[in-house]
């Protein structure tokens, strides 16, 4: 009979291939970093194939380890809504998810539609904040989940989705084009602003900030009307706007890791299935699609 593979070291394997990191990884699954290496050592001898590759004092993924990072996030995601399919109509009450205004126009419909159908009996609060404001409120207990644009400062947060971060500009207007150039951000605490000013900085590209706003529709608007240069992640892309890259003179910028932060004080079941719901979807979602998205990339 063939082995079977146990889901807590896929569960652990794939924090791993996410964070980069087996002490990052052992956070974010609440576990020691020794026993993290033991569930490794366990699951490439249930496997038979090396799946870490040592480089210098970090480790990565071989090509076997890309493959079983694959399978494990299926594997987990289909556990998850196996379980979910069995006890969604039994749960019944309100939960609290915030996440900013930006991951809402892209990823909410989804979210919503699919978690009302599997439970009807839920009430689902949505509060739209920026990260640092949804990190506050997970704190004092005001959410019971936020999904929120991770860095290693904001705790003990489950990566469940990394895309490209992109410059963006007017696909009908040449604003990328004057210097300074003028950008359209986030607040001074935003990541992604940080992210765009310091590569800005490092390649001696001289820029102003022109608009500034919590509010990514604001943001949108002052990109779409040719006013500014922005950036944003893949699966936020809107027609009318086009990818700017190292040929138009904008250097690349970081990924963007979103992730999943919990209410450690009041677990609840409500949490449980909304959270394994957030996972699924958001690792379901393509990129940006459509011609305009198309053309850009």
């Amino acid at each position: 009979m063939a082995a079977l593979l146990d889901m807590d070291q896929l569960r652990t394997f794939v924090a791993i291939a996410d964070t980069g990191s087996f002490t990052r990884a052992a956070d974010a699954v609440h576990k020691t970093q020794s026993a993290v290496s033991m569930q490794m050592k366990k699951l490439e001898e249930r496997i038979g194939r090396a799946i870490f590759a040592r480089d210098g004092r970090a480790s990565r993924l071989t090509e076997d380890g890309l493959r079983l990072a694959d399978y494990a996030r299926r594997i987990l995601r289909l556990n998850g809504e196996a379980l979910a399919s069995f006890t969604a109509m039994e749960l019944a009450g309100h939960v609290r998810l915030g996440l900013p205004d930006d991951y809402a126009d892209r990823y909410l419909p989804e979210i919503l539609a699919r978690f009302s159908e599997s439970n009807p009996r839920v009430e689902v609060t949505v509060v739209c904040e920026p990260t640092p404001m949804l990190v506050s409120r997970i704190a004092a207990g005001d959410l019971d989940l936020a999904i929120i644009t991770h860095v290693d400062a904001k705790g003990r947060a489950s990566i469940i989705r990394t895309e490209r971060l992109l410059w963006v500009t007017s696909a009908r207007h040449g604003v990328h084009e004057a210097t300074p150039v003028p950008l359209a951000l986030g607040r001074l605490d935003c990541t992604w602003r940080q992210a765009a000013t310091a590569e800005l900085d490092d390649a001696g590209i001289n820029y102003r900030v022109l608009y500034s706003s919590w509010n990514s529709t604001a943001v949108g608007a002052a990109v779409l009307a040719g006013l500014a240069v922005s950036v944003l992640p893949e699966s936020a892309l809107r027609p009318g706007m086009r990818v700017l890259g190292p040929s138009d003179g904008f250097p690349a910028l970081p990924s963007c890791k979103i992730a999943l932060l919990r209410n450690g004080f009041e677990p609840s079941r409500l949490a449980d299935a909304l959270a394994a719901l957030i996972a699924t979807s958001l690792d379901n979602l393509s990129g940006a699609t459509g011609p305009e998205a198309a053309a850009a990339t």
